[in-house]
């Protein structure tokens, strides 16, 4: 008898210890995830192309943000502690979410433009975003908020100024913020707008290119071109002295590679 009295009260121990640490949890009060978040079903929008549907998803996201902050404060004004830490909550988890920018601006330019005219408000935003990567500090340890706020002054730059003689820069400076993220297929693209939007460009960015697709990508025939493309259009071989010394010895290892293939 004694044994069965002081089970029975383990027991409801456990249970009073498990209530407290959830008190006030907000875990009933959680709404249930609706099937059609698991199984890919969303409403039919009729002739919507996708820069409406990101547009719609950027609208969704801030009123949805907003109304949160609305809500905590309307449970701050009026003392409900309890609602008040569900609500901080959700807005915390909304705030570290990932949320994705969908729309990549070179691929949206195209590889036709062409950076020819001074303009001085894409030069303030080149400086901005410039301004912005330095402030993210060095390697290996960088601000990556910092940083994704600098990739907005460069597409921002590209979008409103596609004349610009900027836009190359951006591209790179770009294309080498999307490579330290690791989103090396976007890093790719860049670097292959900045010299097809300034063919004279002085910048290396077609050894970026031919790296990425030999050391990332692993496509090695793609980077033997892009090597020896790179290696074509040398202007300033002494300021990019260690990548041609780089891209010559790759040159050499992946010819023979394919030979011996």
């Amino acid at each position: 008898m004694a044994r069965i009295f002081l089970t029975a009260a383990a027991i409801v121990t456990l249970n009073v210890l498990v209530s407290c640490s959830a008190f006030n949890s907000g875990l009933g009060t959680q709404r249930p995830v609706r099937p059609s978040a698991w199984t890919g079903a969303a409403p039919v929008v009729a002739d919507a192309g996708e820069t409406d549907l990101v547009e719609k998803v950027a609208v969704a996201r801030q009123a949805y943000h907003d109304a949160l902050l609305q809500l905590a404060q309307y449970y701050r004004n009026s003392g409900n502690h309890m609602k008040l830490t569900w609500a901080e909550k959700e807005l915390s988890s909304l705030n570290t979410m990932p949320q994705y920018s969908y729309i990549i601006e070179a691929v949206v330019a195209g590889p036709d433009l062409r950076a020819t005219d001074v303009i001085a408000a894409a030069d303030n935003l080149y400086l901005e975003g410039t301004e912005l990567e330095r402030k993210a500090g060095i390697l290996p340890i960088k601000n990556k908020n910092q940083l994704r706020q600098a990739l907005d002054k460069y597409n921002e730059l590209i979008r409103r100024y596609p004349t610009s003689d900027k836009i190359d820069d951006a591209a790179y400076r770009a294309a080498n913020i999307y490579e330290y993220f690791k989103d090396y297929t976007i890093a790719l693209l860049y670097y292959q707008r900045t010299y097809q939007w300034d063919p004279h460009t002085v910048l290396p960015a077609r050894f970026h290119e031919a790296h990425i697709l030999d050391q990332r990508l692993h496509e090695r025939d793609k980077a033997l071109v892009a090597y020896e493309a790179a290696l074509d259009s040398i202007t300033m071989e002494e300021e990019h002295h260690n990548w041609v010394k780089f891209a010559r010895r790759r040159v050499a290892e992946l010819t023979k590679t394919a030979e011996g293939s």
